[in-house]
């Protein structure tokens, strides 16, 4: 250990361990999969980010050896711990120079956006002296004026290659091309178990991949359309899911899009009638039920079913509606008859002429 920590030194890096961790030290080949916690701060102690509460959760990091992670020394430093070791590793300004870039990358994720929003399409060495904001107060600051840095790392798991699935921005064209098969399936059994939101995450990822691969081909030509049409059964699915979740307007928005580029695809055509449906769209839901028709007789029943269901909700909601309205219009007559029984009760105009009697009969009328 004293000869790794003379190495990390003349490196630029010290390393204090702040709580051993067990067993014998990994070799750490590429490809291998390391989780771990991390706290980056200043070496005054400002903590600039914490895997614990960023984006109000606690999510570790997961990193693949040996895929070119942008930040290196963190690569460099995990190669050093044990499983559950928490270790502070001080790392001079030449390892530190990208973490600005990493950070806005990591809070993007935590935020749920896209890692590269907010990114110019440059190397990371160009962005640092391109002066663009990345959006963060102390990142500009760190940008602008390189620290060394303090990283403190919990090292809680060590996958050895071949033992997990690798994350899609991981995997190779290849990799991707023959892992949407098998989520397609998982995808499915979810499904089938009634674990809707579970499977709906599945088909959401094979079409991630794909989606990858196609923004590398021309729109229209053979590997793009090849690629869309393996997509589309996996949207569906997805939309399925969605239907199933109660959002309407995302199957809507998909399913218009399928129709747009494949004009006889029932499947897409049913799932947007259910959609019209489900968001009181009578006309639009009518119109494509009967597209499904058109398309696959054989559905009539299954249309007419749907179409009755639609209906009886129709006149569910307005008989609601009249009843709410009568009950209005109810209280507007009480309201009114209440009203006229209280004017009649006040002297008329003709009245007040009587004379001796009219300061008596006033003090009536207002305290009526």
């Amino acid at each position: 250990m004293e000869e790794l920590a003379i190495k990390l030194l003349a490196e630029g890096i010290q390393k204090k361990v702040v709580s051993p961790g067990k067993g014998e030290l990994s070799t750490f080949p590429d490809g291998t999969k390391v989780i771990f916690h991390y706290r980056s701060s200043l070496c005054d102690g400002t903590v600039l980010d914490d895997s614990r509460t960023m984006g109000g959760r606690s999510k570790p990091m997961e990193l693949i050896l040996g895929k070119k992670f942008k930040l290196a020394v963190w690569e460099r430093v995990i190669a050093t711990m044990r499983e559950e070791e928490v270790a502070d590793f001080t790392c001079d300004v030449k390892h530190t120079a990208l973490y600005p870039l990493v950070s806005q990358s990591l809070r993007n994720i935590s935020a749920g956006k896209d890692p590269l929003e907010g990114q110019r399409h440059c190397c990371g060495i160009a962005q640092i002296h391109s002066h663009h904001s990345l959006g963060h107060c102390d990142l500009d600051q760190l940008q602008a004026n390189p620290q060394p840095l303090v990283f403190t790392l919990e090292l809680m798991e060590v996958l050895t290659p071949g033992s997990f699935r690798l994350d899609i921005w991981a995997m190779t064209d290849e990799e991707k091309l023959e892992v949407v098969p098998q989520i397609h399936v998982e995808g499915n059994a979810l499904y089938k178990k009634g674990n809707v939101k579970e499977a709906a995450e599945k088909y959401h990822n094979a079409i991630a991949c794909l989606k990858n691969l196609q923004m590398k081909e021309r729109p229209g030509d053979e590997g793009w359309i090849k690629l869309d049409l393996m997509i589309t059964p996996l949207m569906l699915n997805y939309c399925q899911c969605q239907l199933v979740q109660g959002q309407y307007y995302e199957v809507l928005d998909h399913c218009s899009s399928i129709i747009s580029k494949y004009e006889d695809n029932m499947k897409a055509y049913f799932k947007r009638a259910k959609a019209h449906a489900a968001v009181w769209n009578e006309t639009e839901a009518r119109a494509d039920f009967a597209k499904v028709v058109e398309l696959d007789p054989s559905l009539g029943l299954s249309v007419a079913k749907e179409l009755r269901a639609m209906e009886e909700r129709i006149r569910s909601k307005e008989k609601e509606e009249k009843g709410r309205y009568k009950s209005l219009f109810s209280y507007d007559s009480n309201a009114l008859a209440t009203a006229t029984t209280v004017s009649s009760r006040v002297p008329s105009r003709s009245f007040f002429k009587s004379g001796p009697i009219l300061k008596q009969h006033l003090r009536v009328a207002v305290l009526i």
